[in-house]
């Protein structure tokens, strides 16, 4: 017990430190799942020494006391994590697991303000999205990990009114990502080297940054049909993208994995697109039947060749996020370990910024295209309307719920 008050004490977790009889009970298998879905919520790095604690807490409460043999000196990383754990000496598994679920929901309490923070003037919340308003920079996360942030109908009509709210909000930038936040993904990337059942480690938000359309949309039977459908469909679609194109603050993208369909076409609506380097662009719309949107039709050619912009929109080439870049669909590519911390670092330079300066800058350069960028949605949805009801897209769209129920 010395031992487990050496490592908890320096970082003020004294409190977490149960004596033997209060921590006969323990906690509950449920209650320490639901404290690794919590630390998806954190938001704030406390540094890596709380982070150790953490791993040698989940490795004493799922393995027991450490036993395995400890890693050379030049294993550096190895043997700190391997430290952590061996100073929790024969601390049991129950009370390792109470002490894990209390420093957990210690630390989202301490933040709570932060992560809960929705943009000026709003209470908002939403079921497919996380928002918070931070450092004047809102962010809006997608958040479907668990569908690869697929884009159903909800989602559609939470993002449109998700960019409303953080256009009328005070903050100076808008940033768009499917990531999973900074300090979670640091922990998650930790566990996943000891997890195993019944302990299930998920990756929280930040696996892809969207995989398109959730398909799922197109198995349903609506009242009206499909045509009443298809149409309802195509009159979301353009509010969405018109959200895009109206947006008044510099909009950001901040591209933690791979893109697929409308989260790639869109991408020329954003000022500024900065993508990890595991990222890929696939917009696979004649395999489906379908057509491009989002505005691609005109801005892909215009900002690549037409060359380039038929290998995605017709023939499906999946770009790398180094091609990506080559062609100005992405504005920079950052290594994976350093993503997120650069990427952010530049967005709160950015943030800084004078507000109305950047806000007024951006309109004047969208106004010149504005009436232009409006035609083309109308025209892309129009088309795609079409599309969804002929037998060619159904016939692709069944192929493909086909082959997936095989895997």
């Amino acid at each position: 017990m010395a031992a487990v008050i050496r490592l908890l004490s320096p970082w003020g977790f004294d409190r977490f430190v149960r004596d033997s009889k209060a921590a006969l009970m323990g906690a509950s298998v449920e209650e320490f799942n639901a404290a690794k879905e919590k630390l998806g919520a954190l938001k704030k790095d406390p540094g890596n020494e709380v982070k150790l604690t953490i791993y040698a807490l989940f490795k004493q409460a799922t393995q027991g006391p450490c036993n395995t043999p400890k890693p050379s000196m030049l294993d550096f990383v190895n043997k700190v994590k391997w430290d952590a754990w061996k100073s929790l000496g024969s601390l049991s598994q129950e009370e390792a697991r109470r002490q894990y679920v209390d420093l957990i929901t210690s630390l989202v309490g301490e933040e709570a303000p932060a992560v809960a923070a929705q943009p000026t003037g709003s209470t908002k919340s939403f079921q497919t999205l996380l928002i918070s308003t931070e450092d004047n920079i809102t962010t809006i996360r997608l958040n479907r990990p668990e569908k690869k942030n697929a884009i159903t109908a909800e989602m559609y009509n939470e993002l449109i009114e998700a960019l409303d709210l953080a256009g009328k909000d005070d903050s100076v930038i808008t940033a768009i990502t499917g990531e999973v936040l900074y300090f979670a993904f640091q922990c998650l990337q930790m566990l996943k080297q000891c997890a195993y059942p019944p302990f299930n480690v998920s990756e929280g938000s930040g696996d892809y940054y969207c995989s398109g359309n959730d398909l799922n949309n197109f198995t349903k039977s609506p009242e009206g049909g499909v045509e009443k459908m298809a149409k309802d469909a195509g009159q979301l679609l353009r509010r969405y993208v018109k959200a895009y194109i109206d947006f008044p603050k510099p909009l950001i993208g901040v591209i933690n994995g791979p893109a697929v369909g409308v989260s790639v076409t869109l991408l020329g609506l954003f000022d500024v697109v900065y993508a990890t380097e595991r990222a890929t662009f696939h917009t696979p719309f004649s395999q489906l039947g379908q057509s491009p949107e989002g505005c691609s039709s005109y801005l892909f050619p215009k900002m690549m060749g037409a060359a380039k912009a038929s290998e995605m929109l017709l023939f499906n080439k999946k770009l790398t996020a180094a091609q990506a870049c080559e062609v100005g669909l992405v504005t920079e590519v950052f290594p994976e370990s350093s993503f997120q911390s650069e990427v952010w670092t530049r967005l709160k330079a950015y943030a800084k910024l004078p507000r109305n300066s950047l806000a007024l800058s951006k309109q004047l350069i969208r106004a010149v295209e504005k009436e232009k960028l409006y035609a083309i949605n109308d025209a892309e949805v129009e088309r795609l309307v079409e599309r969804w009801l002929s037998d060619e897209c159904m016939q692709a769209i069944m192929s493909f719920f086909q082959a997936k129920s095989k895997l």
